[in-house]
């Protein structure tokens, strides 16, 4: 953005000009900022407070702020370090002098970790000594959930802070304080309610993109106001932020989240949902194999023989995908998505072959009942192997009653088809073939 007068404070970014300097500034996060709250006796320093705490949340909502409030406490002594530059050697650095400044001056060190995900196993029990023996006072940053990326005992020895992303009103009251407040756009610049409602939109939750949005849809205002009061309408937001912000990591919790969300639209049937996750996979940048896979799972689990042209559908997806590739693979994707959505639903299949795994693990079985044994090696005839065996194409119905399980499971049932779809055809089928082969 071109310098302004009040518009920018040399090449300080506005997001950076804005960070709140106290929990009171902090919009959002009421529920770890009450008063009594663990958070808020750290940063008073309240007597027996001190602890290493891990912040977990989405960017732009509070975290290094957060970190400082900490280290202003009592005047304690502050060090930042990131996990994408940092190293054992670092973080050693700064536990040794930790150790020095509260020996010489009687004063805590606070560790700002920020990425602490990015930290390997080996880097984080680097800070197990200092954190153990109250050396330092961590505070972690991670937007990735910490049970994934943090290592056990770091993890017991801290508070673990979950940070939400920011409410529609926090946005406006960030993006209001900017516009209105000397640091930022000090009143130089007005924004229309569609506009502020716009940013508010694509920030998706993030005070840090909303603060960049407002920043470069300011400066466009200003270069486009040809001498008038600059305004920032709809359009000008339009044209400074082409999509919003999509929070997905493919190695990471919104991986798991989304496909878990995914996979239960489909099994809810609710195709619109359901859509509406396959395109933050697919905008994500998710592999669009790992999509085929769940959808051929989601069709023979959950849809299963109410709708045998479910999984025939879900493979040609995957097939299709496999041979146009992407972007165009998303239509076939999306056309399986709807199909299963809408689809009538049995899980029976599926709980059919668990039951009788779950017997076979459980011990729950017997022999192959002799007229079902092999016959066709020397001697088997000996041993009485097929003797007896019915051929059921020799009758003119195509089915005999004959015993097939083994003795101990005779009667038992694994699959109890649904009422549902094709499976009600099959359940009224498969009763009768029950009662010719085992005589109920």
């Amino acid at each position: 953005m071109a310098s302004q007068p009040g518009l920018q404070g040399g090449s300080i970014p506005l997001a950076a000009r804005m960070r709140p300097r106290n929990l009171d500034e902090l919009e959002g996060q009421r529920h770890l900022l009450k008063q009594g709250s663990p958070l808020r006796a750290l940063v008073d320093g309240t007597e027996g407070s001190v602890t290493s705490v891990i912040l977990w949340g989405p960017p732009g909502t509070g975290k290094t702020t957060i970190a400082k409030a900490i280290a202003n406490a009592s005047n304690r002594h502050f060090v930042e370090l990131s996990a994408v530059s940092a190293g054992v050697k670092d973080v050693r650095e700064v536990i040794q002098k930790a150790l020095s400044t509260r020996d010489l001056y009687g004063q805590t060190t606070v560790l700002f970790l920020d990425e602490i995900h990015r930290f390997s196993k080996a880097q984080q029990d680097a800070l197990l000594p200092g954190v153990e023996n109250g050396w330092v006072i961590l505070v972690a940053a991670t937007t990735e959930n910490p049970s994934f990326s943090v290592i056990t005992p770091l993890l017991s020895r801290s508070l673990l802070l979950t940070l939400e992303p920011l409410s529609d009103e926090d946005l406006e009251r960030v993006i209001d304080r900017a516009i209105g407040d000397e640091r930022g756009l000090n009143s130089r610049v007005a924004i229309e309610p569609s506009a502020k409602a716009a940013i508010v939109r694509l920030s998706a939750g993030d005070a840090r993109r909303a603060l960049t949005a407002l920043e470069a849809a300011s400066a466009a205002a200003v270069a486009n106001s040809q001498g008038a009061d600059p305004v920032i309408d709809e359009i000008l937001v339009s044209q400074v932020v082409d999509r919003a912000l999509l929070r997905y990591d493919r190695q990471g919790d919104e991986h798991y989240d989304v496909i878990s969300a995914f996979i239960k639209s489909v099994r809810g049937s609710d195709p619109d949902a359901a859509l509406h996750y396959l395109a933050r996979m697919i905008e994500a940048g998710e592999d669009p194999r790992f999509i085929a896979r769940r959808i051929i799972i989601l069709a023979a689990e959950d849809i299963g023989l109410a709708d045998p042209q479910a999984l025939q559908i879900a493979v040609s997806a995957a097939d299709a995908v496999q041979f146009i590739g992407m972007p165009e693979g998303r239509i076939p994707l999306a056309e399986a998505v709807v199909y299963l959505s809408t689809a009538p639903k049995s899980n029976a299949a599926y709980l059919g072959v668990e039951e009788a795994l779950k017997d076979v693990r459980d011990g729950n079985f017997g022999p192959v009942p002799r007229h079902l044994r092999d016959a066709h090696y020397p001697g088997a005839g000996a041993l009485g192997h097929g003797k007896g065996y019915k051929y059921p194409h020799d009758e003119e119905i195509g089915v005999v009653r004959q015993d097939y399980a083994p003795e101990n499971l005779i009667g038992k049932s694994y699959y109890l088809p649904s009422n549902h779809g094709a499976e009600r055809e099959i359940a009224a089928r498969l009763e009768k073939l029950r009662r010719i082969t085992r005589g109920e």
